[in-house]
C-alpha cells in the first residue's frame, strides 16, 4: 500500500510580492501562522501562490525559503508543474534535492495533451524523482481534464501517490475513486466540496480558505475523521459565505486582500491578475468580519 503524504487540511499558501520580488519576511509569517494552527502541509507555488507569474529564479528562492522555513514541523509539496515536460523534470529534481516531502505537478496547460500524453508526461517527471507525486486536476484553468480511467494507469506507478481533485464534478471524482481505491489518495481542490469529497473516501483538501481560516479547516477534515459527520457538515456549510467571497474574482486575487486585511502586507496579485474591485472588496470586510478575522 502507498504512503499517505498528509491527511487533512494542506494550504495552498499565498505569496506576497513587493515591486523587488518576493516578501520572504511576510512569508515567513504567514507560514508560522500556518503551523500554529494546525495545518496538515503547506503547499507552496502552486495557483494560489502565482507560481505562473513568477521567474524561474523566484520560484527556487521561495521553495528553499519555504522547506528551510518550515524545518519539518509540516509537511511541504511543491508546485512544479509546467506545460513544458523537461522544466517540470528540471524542477521536480530541485524540489526533492531541496528537502520537499513532495511535488503538486498540474496537468499542461495551454498547449494541452492527450490522456496518453498525460500519461506520459507524468511518467517522465516520476522517473526523474523519488519524492511522491499528487496530480493536479484544475480543467477550468488547464483546458485539460484528467479521465478517471487515466488516473487508474497513473496510480500503477508507484510514487504517483494522490490528484488534487478540481474538477468539481463530484460524479468524477467518484469514479476516480472507484477505480483506484487505495492506490491514489483524492484531495479536494475546492473548498465548498472538503466534506462531499471527503465521504468518498477523499483524504482531505488543498485549500485557499485555509491561508485566513487554518486552524478552522483543519478542525472540519478533524472532525469528519473522528466520526463527527453532522458537526464536519455544519462547519462546511457556515463558511460557505467566506468561500463564495475569495473566489469573487480570479483566485488569487481575494485572498490576497483578504490577508491584507487581518494586517499582513501581502501587496497586489502580479499582472495580469489585477486589485479586487471596490465592490468585492466591501463584500470581502463584510464577511470577514462576520467571521470575526478582522
Amino acid at each position: 500500500m502507498k504512503k499517505t503524504i498528509f491527511e487533512g487540511c494542506g494550504t495552498a499558501i499565498a505569496t506576497p510580492f513587493t515591486e523587488n520580488g518576493v516578501n520572504f519576511d511576510e512569508f515567513g509569517k504567514l507560514i508560522d501562522f500556518q503551523i500554529e494552527n494546525n495545518v496538515d502541509a503547506i503547499i507552496v507555488c502552486g495557483t494560489t501562490g502565482e507560481s505562473a507569474t513568477m521567474t524561474d529564479q523566484e520560484r527556487k528562492e521561495t521553495i528553499k525559503f519555504a522547506i528551510q522555513k518550515v524545518a519539518k514541523r509540516t509537511k511541504v509539496i511543491v508546485g512544479t508543474g509546467s506545460n513544458n515536460t523537461k522544466a517540470a523534470v528540471e524542477l521536480s529534481k530541485f524540489a526533492q534535492t531541496e528537502g520537499a516531502d513532495a511535488i503538486l505537478v498540474v496537468t499542461p496547460y495551454y498547449n494541452k495533451t492527450t490522456q496518453k500524453g498525460l500519461i506520459k508526461h507524468y511518467t517522465e517527471i516520476s522517473n526523474a524523482v523519488n519524492i511522491p507525486i499528487v496530480l493536479y486536476n484544475v480543467p477550468s484553468r488547464t483546458g485539460v481534464n484528467i479521465t478517471p480511467e487515466t488516473c487508474k494507469e497513473l496510480s500503477k506507478i508507484e510514487n504517483i501517490v494522490g490528484i488534487k481533485e478540481a474538477s468539481g464534478n463530484i460524479s468524477q471524482v467518484a469514479k476516480i475513486a472507484s477505480l483506484c481505491k487505495e492506490d491514489l489518495d483524492i484531495y479536494s481542490g475546492n473548498d465548498d466540496q472538503i466534506i462531499p469529497i471527503l465521504s468518498l473516501g477523499g483524504k482531505g483538501v488543498i485549500s485557499v480558505l485555509s491561508n485566513v481560516m487554518p486552524k478552522y479547516t483543519h478542525e472540519m477534515t478533524r472532525r469528519y475523521f473522528d466520526g463527527e459527520i453532522r458537526k464536519a457538515t455544519k462547519m462546511q456549510l457556515e463558511v460557505l459565505d467566506l468561500i463564495d467571497a475569495l473566489f469573487k474574482e480570479v483566485n488569487p486575487i481575494p485572498v490576497k486582500y483578504a490577508l491584507n486585511l487581518m494586517g499582513y502586507d501581502f501587496g497586489y496579485p502580479r499582472l495580469p491578475l489585477i486589485e479586487l474591485s471596490n465592490e468585492n472588496k466591501k463584500y470581502m470586510e463584510e464577511i470577514m468580519k462576520k467571521h470575526n478575522l478582522i
